[in-house]
């Protein structure tokens, strides 16, 4: 049985609370269950104030069998800004990708072979898993999208040739890893903005990856927790149809959206466990216990 706990981003004091909450004890160096296993949906790293610690409490963990992770997008950030391409230059070292980074690579600055070694950890990690009776990626799962990252990454770890691949993001292996890793935002019209509480227009927002956005309202298929979106009929010239992901396919939990109080069951079969902890100081787990559908009260937060 699977304990799957949201983006942990540093905050290593919850991640402690939560797994002792659990009924996780140290041994050996590693938190351990005699009957369930963590797992751990991406996004360990960025923003909290023990971001070292968090990787060496998730990493010990699962090199010991006692918990299964995922890559999230911050991780692949990570990875990106270290990679070189074939002249030795680093690819990724552009504002975008360091500022979101700036307080991991603050504490590892006199640890950089440390670091080093954590981004090698990490590359050998899934990114999705698929344990039967549930499903676990990081922001969003469309089946076409797995099958082209199993076709392409069944040595088990993400190689220099396909993380370049990814990071020029101009096929149909990098779109799916992005959209694995991020999820699908929907494009607005140049001529359409949407302002948020500060007055900053965006142009784009997260989606319901689930649903089909054919006839539905834009706040109906948005899955943002930083605007809201307005309540008229997404225009049918603009809209691309999707398919829904099955009421009778097997459970799905991801992290990515920080949504906050919204975090939870968001249908019977899909749980988003990324209460936004850098936000709501809550870290959430569900304890999956081999329901087939989705039980509110197996929901745990600190």
């Amino acid at each position: 049985m699977y304990d799957i706990i949201g983006d942990v981003h540093g905050e290593t004091d919850k991640l402690i609370l939560l797994l002792k909450g659990l009924g996780y004890e140290k041994k050996n160096g590693s938190f351990f269950h005699p009957e369930r296993k963590a797992v751990f949906v991406g996004d360990f790293i960025n923003r909290g104030p023990k971001i070292s610690e968090t990787i060496q409490i998730i990493r010990a963990m699962a090199e010991n069998g006692n918990a299964l992770a995922i890559l999230g997008n911050h991780e692949l950030n990570a990875i990106f800004y270290y990679l070189k391409d074939d002249m030795g230059k680093y690819y990724a070292r552009r504002k975008r990708y360091r500022l979101s980074l700036n307080q991991t690579l603050k504490e590892f600055a006199d640890h950089e072979e440390e670091f080093k070694s954590h981004l090698r950890w990490m590359r050998s990690l899934p990114l999705f898993l698929d344990l039967g009776e549930i499903r676990v990626v990081h922001a969003c799962w469309k089946d076409e999208n797995i099958e082209i990252i199993k076709a392409h990454f069944s040595e088990g770890r993400l190689t220099k040739s396909k993380l370049r691949e990814i990071f020029e993001d101009n096929t149909t292996v990098a779109k799916s890893v992005w959209e694995t890793c991020k999820g699908v935002d929907f494009k607005l019209p140049k001529d359409l903005l949407v302002f948020d509480s500060t007055g900053q227009p965006h142009r784009t927002f997260r989606t319901k990856w689930w649903i089909n956005p054919e006839g539905l309202t834009f706040r109906k298929i948005s899955l943002e927790s930083r605007f809201k979106l307005p309540k008229y009929t997404v225009p049918k010239e603009i809209v691309s149809p999707v398919k829904s992901y099955p009421e009778d396919a097997p459970i799905v939990f991801f992290g990515h959206y920080c949504l906050n109080s919204k975090s939870g069951i968001l249908a019977n079969n899909l749980c988003c466990v990324d209460s936004c902890v850098s936000r709501s100081r809550k870290l959430m787990a569900y304890r999956w216990s081999g329901e087939k559908i989705l039980d509110e009260s197996r929901i745990v937060k600190v």
